[in-house]
Formats: C-alpha cells, sequence, structure tokens
C-alpha cells in the first residue's frame, strides 16, 4: 500500500505514521506539507490512499478533495484533523471522503475506519 499524509505540521505527519505503524499498517508513506504538494504527489504517484488535514496553507484538505474528484481521480481519501463537527463530516462525506477521524486518535480508531476501506 502507498499512501499520502498531507498535514502542515511535520510533528502531525509523524504521528499520524506512528499511529499507522501501531495499527499494524506498514506502509509505503510519502509525506505532504500542504494539499497543493498533496496534488501534485497523488497526480504523480497515484496512492493507494490518502489522508489528509483540513486546515493548511496553499490549499486546503478539502480542496484538495474537491480538486482530485474533478480531476476524475476516485483515490480512497479520509481527513486526520482537530475538528469533527457535524458540518464537516458533512462536507467531507458530500465532496467523497470516505471517514473522518478527529484528534486525538488511536491505533484502533485509524482501524476502525481504516479497515472498511481496504476490505
Amino acid at each position: 500500500m502507498r499512501v499520502v499524509i498531507a498535514d502542515d505540521s511535520r510533528v502531525m505527519r509523524q504521528i499520524v505514521i506512528r499511529t499507522l505503524r501501531q495499527a499494524g499498517y506498514d506502509w509505503e508513506i510519502t509525506e505532504a506539507a500542504d494539499g497543493a504538494i498533496a496534488l501534485e504527489v497523488v497526480t504523480d504517484e497515484q496512492p493507494d490512499l490518502v489522508l489528509s488535514d483540513w486546515n493548511m496553507p496553499n490549499m486546503t484538505g478539502i480542496d484538495l478533495l474537491r480538486a482530485l474528484r474533478a480531476g476524475g481521480d476516485d483515490v480512497p481519501f479520509g481527513f486526520v484533523t482537530s475538528e469533527g463537527s457535524p458540518e464537516m463530516r458533512e462536507q467531507a462525506a458530500e465532496a467523497g471522503a470516505l471517514f473522518l477521524i478527529a484528534k486525538p486518535f488511536t491505533a484502533e480508531s485509524f482501524r476502525a475506519v481504516i479497515e472498511p476501506v481496504l476490505a
């Protein structure tokens, strides 16, 4: 599995990677510091999954998801973000996200949303 993790915080990207490893996922991971970089990486590398923060400079996570879908890319996409309001969850689902994990998260919460994507 090849995964792109988009988050403007390097520390948060490392936490997400560590949590994925704790959940048993030893995947090939590419990091992106914002949505614009993630868009280039996803377009070039065609990963199996994108995990993105919502609030990032240059291009937000929701704008990244909308740009991918507008370009015909249906890569499985989920949000890992500090907010999880009902409005955000609705926006994410309408744009085509498969899940939204709100921080703080655990290896178990990752497995709970990722296992159905892998099935």
